[in-house]
């Protein structure tokens, strides 16, 4: 059980960070979504969306490999 619900919690950033990517492509090729209203703004908002849900899943996995003594010196 425990593991489903860690898998639904890792879910959720993952496809926020997957999100975040496709409004980044749609801004080189200059596809603009409805609900935002320039080019810049929806490159930006794609931007953070990809970084948040990138540093939640590193974080993460450095948290599990922390707890199980699998990282190196200078990362505990």
């Amino acid at each position: 059980m425990n593991r489903l619900l860690a898998l639904c919690i890792m879910l959720v950033p993952g496809f926020g960070a997957g999100f975040g990517i496709k409004l980044m492509r749609d801004t080189v090729f200059a596809i603009l979504q409805p609900p935002i209203p320039t080019l810049w703004l929806q490159f930006l908002i794609g931007l953070i969306l990809f970084l948040a849900g990138l540093s939640f899943v590193g974080g993460f996995i450095l948290h599990r490999d922390r707890k199980r003594n699998k990282v190196q010196r200078k990362f505990q």
